[in-house]
Parts: C-alpha cells; sequence; structure tokens
C-alpha cells in the first residue's frame, strides 16, 4: 500500500493532490520507533531476498516483478491458524476457497524489504462484513474467468508503526528503486505515502488484484502493488487503454459489491459503511 497502509498512497508532489477517499494520512510529530520484526522464517518457496531483485525502471511500463510466492487455500493449511481474531473478523481462505494470495508484508518483496511486525502468518483477515461483500465480488468475476489475488486485508496497528519506525531511517532505503525511485524517503510522511493511521487497521479494507482462472496469470493492470507514483492513480493516462479495461474489471466489481476505490491505488478497496469505522486494531495476524 498498500502500504498500507500506510499504505495509505497520495501523490501530492508527484502529479496531484489527495482526492480518494482513504483519510488517514496524519503525520505524527514524533514517531516511536516500533519494536524490531522478528527474524523471518523461511518463506514460501520459491521466495528470494529483497537485495537480490531487480531494480525496476521508474518509467510509467514499471514492473516489480516478484520472486514467486502465490499461495492457495490448500497451500495456506501448512501454516498453523492461532484463530484468535476479536470476534467479527474472519480469515478469508476460509470465506473465498479459490482466491489466491499473496501477503507481501510477511515476506521480504515489500517497499521495507523485511517482514512487518505483526505479520506472524500469510493469512488475510477482513471484517466478516467485507469478507462476505468479497466473496461475493469472487463469484461474479469468475462468471468472467477471474479470480481474486489479494496482497493485504487487516493490517495491525503494529505494522503501521513498523512503517513510520523505518521511514525515519534515512540509511535504509534497499527498495527504492523498485517501490519509490523518484520519492525521497526522508518525505514520505510529508507527501502522504505513509500515515500514522491506516484504514487496513480497521479490518475492511483490502488490497487486490485479478488473475486469469484458466492460467493463474495475473492481469496486467500497467503498474505494480505498493509502487510509489502517478501510474498507480485510477485514471491515469500512463497505463495503456487494455490496462485501464482491466482496472476497470476489478473496480466496477468491488464497487457493484459496495467497495469503494481509494485513487490514488488501484489495488486498494474499502466496504462502505465499515463495521468499525472507529477502531484501530492491533492483533496479530497468526
Amino acid at each position: 500500500m498498500a502500504v498500507m497502509i500506510l499504505y495509505a498512497t497520495v501523490i501530492a508532489g508527484c502529479g496531484g493532490a489527495r482526492t480518494g477517499t482513504e483519510p488517514d494520512t496524519a503525520s505524527p510529530a514524533r514517531t516511536e520507533a516500533a519494536s524490531p520484526a522478528a527474524s523471518p522464517s523461511p518463506t514460501a518457496a520459491g521466495e528470494t531476498a529483497a537485495g537480490e531483485q531487480a531494480a525496476a525502471s521508474a518509467e510509467p511500463s514499471v514492473s516489480a516483478a516478484a520472486p514467486s510466492r502465490i499461495m492457495t487455500a490448500a497451500d495456506l493449511a501448512a501454516f498453523e491458524k492461532k484463530r484468535a481474531l476479536p470476534e467479527g473478523f474472519v480469515y478469508l481462505d476460509e470465506v473465498i476457497p479459490s482466491a489466491r494470495f499473496d501477503i507481501r508484508y510477511y515476506g521480504e518483496f515489500n517497499f521495507v524489504g523485511r517482514r512487518i511486525s505483526g505479520y506472524n502468518a500469510p493469512f488475510a483477515i477482513l471484517s466478516k462484513e467485507a469478507a462476505e461483500a468479497l466473496k461475493r465480488v469472487s463469484d461474479d468475476l469468475a462468471e468472467r474467468g477471474f479470480g481474486l489475488l489479494i496482497f493485504d486485508g487487516y493490517r495491525p496497528q503494529k505494522a503501521v508503526d513498523d512503517f513510520a519506525a523505518w521511514s525515519l531511517d534515512p540509511s535504509d532505503a534497499k527498495m527504492k528503486e523498485i517501490f519509490y525511485p523518484e520519492v525521497d524517503k526522508s518525505r514520505l510522511f510529508e507527501l502522504g505515502y505513509i500515515a500514522s493511521r491506516s484504514g487496513h487497521t480497521r479490518g475492511s479494507t483490502v488490497d487486490l488484484t485479478l488473475v486469469r482462472l484458466d492460467t493463474g496469470e495475473e492481469v496486467d493492470m500497467g503498474g505494480p502493488f505498493d509502487f510509489f507514483g502517478p501510474v498507480s492513480h485510477h485514471g491515469t493516462d500512463l497505463v495503456t487503454e487494455e490496462q485501464t479495461a482491466n482496472r476497470n474489471i476489478l473496480k466496477e466489481a468491488m464497487e457493484k459489491h459496495g467497495f469503494a476505490a481509494y485513487d490514488q491505488e488501484w489495488w486498494h478497496y474499502t466496504l462502505k459503511p465499515e463495521p468499525y469505522p472507529d477502531t484501530y486494531f492491533d492483533f496479530d495476524v497468526e
């Protein structure tokens, strides 16, 4: 972002003022450093260290190609679920068994370059209402030959705090060329790329894309997840007509079932109305 989320992304210094629906962008006067994230255990097959990733171009056609780590509900069965979710939250793979998952903040291929605090397993969690609405989206898209690939759902507040602490360390920019090549890291709060509060933490925001059911291939959206730049905006003229049409397939299906798009991030949607609009949760993803 997400990001998220962050992940709320705004491009005030990269092409436009905030006009999206994600409101949580206030920068703290002082941010306490989050507890260091636990050292990652072996991740899904095919994942490589962030330092080995090829740098992406800063041109509009930028492609942050990730090592394969996409998992199905069957793959996730290898990970134990703690099942310590607050009432009203569910594991998304149990609601949408056909979905695929690439939980970026559990691994190392994200804009920070390591596992993020609070992500102890590669699960997507959402409020029950958001998960059920997303299941209706999935059912509709399946009739057109598409499935859902989930990057992130609920995000603990400790993860948002981890992003904030990372943003204050100018020496740590190992993922810059892939995710924020045109942005000075010291300005991430100022520009709104990182927020002290994220809609993800309220439990009804999801980051996702489309895959083709016949091949499992990701649909070309014209820009990668969590790229900090105007190519990520809805309505940008930096992508092709086909890529815009692909974004609109997802957008129209999400909006049909109650999700609101965030203008600056083609992957980011929030259920409206949210069941927990004023609550920022901090239970771990596990």
